[in-house]
């Protein structure tokens, strides 16, 4: 914890930002100025043997710091918004419960907002067969048919969805089927809200774009090639599900002959640059409760701190 007179124990604090931006050095510093243990908030790097690739923490980082909610799956599972707020309410529960700071770290925007203003998300596993059913139902029927049948179990829900929007309407209704619920009735609950300061990492564009160059290039020093390769051969489609990310896909369309190496290195790089902006997009329309930490890195754990002891002052009150 922070120095000073019986401070009040640190909140949940969340670090957010496009990929590439610094999250996990940010993280791991604080964690360790903190006395924190990470909980991570990145939807690719919930699977194993995809370590390269999502750029998960360091074998040294994690030996530094306790993360949490990494290689949780196989590539070809499937791991739902549910299912992240299922374990990362957990996980913040039992970090502060040891005295610890839950440190939430990722760029997945769904995922930060859930968890911070309680969403209430079904845990229901998708169900290839039922969809693929309704799927021909709509081929056959038309997509008006399966919005009416939503709209007679649930008027609210289906109000909120476009009709043509088939695979959204199926959603709501194999969340019927899985829960008995409306699905309407899943929505914000206070009492599962985790608040917290949250920080945002703000990089001007092309400092951002060449960090990430810099780091595909690393990444393919490091084995990134020889990583989607083994993916490949236990089995798993690159560009498929999980593996539809930048580098895998581009790899993976190497390794079929469709692209030579050099291209594939360089549309990974261009794809990683639409993530990012898209990352950063999702953050900046909603900002308000944002502190965005800006100028050289070495003063972003100064930044931090300062924000960090203004909660303390407050003696409790809700920051963020």
């Amino acid at each position: 914890m922070l120095s000073g007179d019986n401070p009040v124990p640190s909140p949940v604090i969340y670090v957010v930002g496009p990929t590439a931006s610094g999250k996990t050095r940010l993280a791991v510093e604080l964690g360790l100025r903190l006395d924190g243990e990470a909980i991570n908030a990145d939807s690719r790097q919930v699977y194993r043997y995809m370590d390269i690739g999502t750029a998960k923490p360091t074998p040294e980082e994690r030996a530094a710091l306790p993360h949490h909610l990494l290689d949780l799956l196989s590539p070809n599972e499937d791991f739902s918004l549910g299912s992240f707020l299922s374990l990362a309410r957990r996980a913040v529960a039992d970090v502060a419960g040891r005295g610890k700071v839950p440190l939430v770290v990722g760029g997945t925007g769904q995922y930060i907002w859930a968890l911070a203003e309680g969403w209430d998300v079904p845990e229901v596993a998708p169900d290839p067969a039922f969809r693929e059913r309704l799927e021909s139902e709509a081929r056959q029927s038309g997509a008006l048919s399966l919005h009416g049948r939503l709209a007679a179990i649930d008027p609210l829900r289906a109000a909120e969805l476009d009709p043509n929007n088939v695979r959204r309407v199926i959603r709501a209704l194999e969340v019927h089927l899985a829960t008995g619920r409306k699905p309407s009735s899943f929505g914000k609950r206070p009492d599962l809200a985790v608040p917290g300061i949250f920080l945002g990492i703000s990089l001007e564009r092309e400092t951002l774009y060449a960090r990430i160059d810099r780091r595909v290039d690393r990444m393919m020093e490091e084995g990134f090639l020889a990583e989607a390769e083994a993916l490949a051969t236990k089995g798993f489609t690159l560009g498929k599900g999980p593996l539809a990310c930048p580098g895998y896909r581009e790899l993976g369309q190497f390794l079929e002959g469709e692209l030579d190496l050099e291209e594939a290195v360089q549309r990974t790089k261009f794809q990683t640059h639409r993530l990012a902006r898209k990352q950063a997009t999702w953050f900046k329309q909603d900002d308000t409760r944002l502190n965005w930490l800006e100028g050289e890195y070495a003063n972003l754990t100064g930044q931090v701190e300062e924000l960090i002891a203004a909660w303390n002052r407050s003696q409790g009150g809700k920051p963020g």
